[in-house]
């Protein structure tokens, strides 16, 4: 597979990254978030140094992508846990006219 070099620019300086072509814009994006989140980070004057900052920075973003993933898996638990409710409902409710057949 073939791949490109790409110059993207974070907090101030250029960094080449090899990616497949069909990834660039992806990569570009990704980078332009990632300066933007530690500019943010920067701005607030509480963290010095792009070390520093840049291990904020991966946290904060970190800890976005595992919450939306908590977010998203309560979800299909609790669409789960209603459809089994109504596939509950609807067994009883099929029963019950059963039983009042007397089949």
């Amino acid at each position: 597979m073939s791949t490109d070099t790409v110059t993207v620019h974070i907090l101030d300086k250029d960094y080449c990254i090899s990616c497949p072509p069909d990834e660039r814009a992806n990569l570009e994006t990704t980078a332009r978030y990632l300066d933007g989140k530690m500019r943010e980070i920067r701005a607030g004057g509480k963290v010095i140094g792009a070390d520093r900052i840049a291990v904020m920075a991966a946290l904060n973003i970190t800890h976005d992508l595992l919450h939306r993933q908590d977010g998203v898996n309560f979800e299909v638990s609790s669409t789960r846990e209603r459809v089994r409710d109504l596939l509950d409902r609807v067994d009883r409710a099929l029963t019950t006219e059963q039983d009042e057949r007397g089949v």
